[in-house]
């Protein structure tokens, strides 16, 4: 099955990233094809600093191929390597009612939080549409902030196959449950946007001090502490075996010990589970042209897997002739 991610360069990544979607992707690899590609693009939307945008789009693609994204068995590149998106952006304009992105939550969430409204903004949703529609991508995995955008993208493949054929394969979103819902320091959702995150890839002694700032519940350090509605406790079993839970649970459970002792035991945990991940990672930051080789061959690859799609629209809209 052709499962379809795009991931926008919008800087260090941090353990809600992790758990909320990059483990599953990496883990999917040896199951499904696996497109993934970094949404340079799209990213202009909120960032217009171009050499900004130039060195993240290389750090993200340093970081996927540390935790694990591989090349050999995904097709993993730049979107802006792949100019056929664009010509097929462009063509779904043309089957893209207005008031379709008018209702599109993002966009007004967007402008509502004071990012100025432009034509990129608005039309987001066509150029998204076209990133899954040019590989024939089945499944969509999404947050359940981003299905109405895979919603679109269905209702502009269904105007276009109405009008010309069975061109385009009608994409399904997935919404995994079970995927866990990171907290933050402070306890919400883990999000750059809050300001609660916990870095990946930082430095240790900063990563030390940020789990040093999780909210915890102010209580004596001989009683026993409930483990369930501990943020330092759900952030660290995400780490953690059964094995692993369960003593960590007994050390809540009898007491002796605060909940700074606690953050001692994450931060270690959390430093060794990622200790494999920071190898790769000095690695293909010390051979960022290997990097570079390896988003090109990527993008070889998904252009070659783009070429189908394309052809057929131009043969049925009469831009080939």
């Amino acid at each position: 099955m052709r499962v379809f991610t795009g991931i926008q360069p919008s800087g260090d990544l941090h353990i809600g990233n992790y758990f909320g979607s990059i483990k599953a992707m990496v883990e999917s690899q040896n199951e499904n094809d696996v497109f993934a590609f970094i949404a340079n693009y799209h990213a202009m939307t909120s960032l217009g600093d171009g050499v900004r945008l130039s060195q993240l789009t290389m750090q993200a693609a340093t970081d996927f191929l540390a935790l694990g994204i591989d090349p050999e068995k995904s097709t993993f590149w730049v979107q802006s390597d792949v100019k056929e998106v664009l010509e097929l952006y462009w063509v779904l304009s043309s089957f893209t009612p207005m008031g379709l992105l008018e209702r599109a939550h993002s966009y007004k969430d967007k402008v509502a939080k004071g990012i100025a409204s432009n034509h990129s903004l608005f039309s987001y949703p066509v150029l998204m549409a076209a990133d899954i529609l040019l590989f024939g991508s089945e499944v969509i995995p999404v947050g359940k902030d981003q299905i109405q955008h895979v919603e679109i993208a269905r209702d502009i493949a269904l105007k276009f196959n109405n009008e010309y054929g069975e061109i385009f394969v009608m994409p399904e979103f997935r919404v995994d449950e079970n995927v866990a819902t990171v907290p933050g320091t402070d306890g919400q959702k883990m999000s750059k946007s809050y300001g609660n995150t916990i870095t990946i890839f930082g430095e240790e002694k900063a990563i030390q001090k940020t789990i040093k700032k999780i909210v915890t519940e102010a209580i004596a350090v001989e009683e026993p502490k409930e483990y369930e509605g501990c943020n330092v406790y759900n952030i660290a079993k995400l780490f953690l075996d059964d094995e692993g839970r369960s003593a960590l649970q007994e050390r809540y459970n009898r007491g002796g010990e605060g909940h700074g002792h606690f953050k001692l035991h994450l931060h270690d945990v959390m430093w060794e589970y990622f200790r494999p991940y920071r190898e790769r990672r000095a690695y293909y930051e010390a051979h960022q042209h290997e990097v570079r080789e390896i988003l090109q061959m990527g993008a070889q690859k998904a252009r070659a897997a783009a070429a189908e799609t394309i052809e057929k629209v131009r043969m049925v809209t009469g831009i080939h002739y």
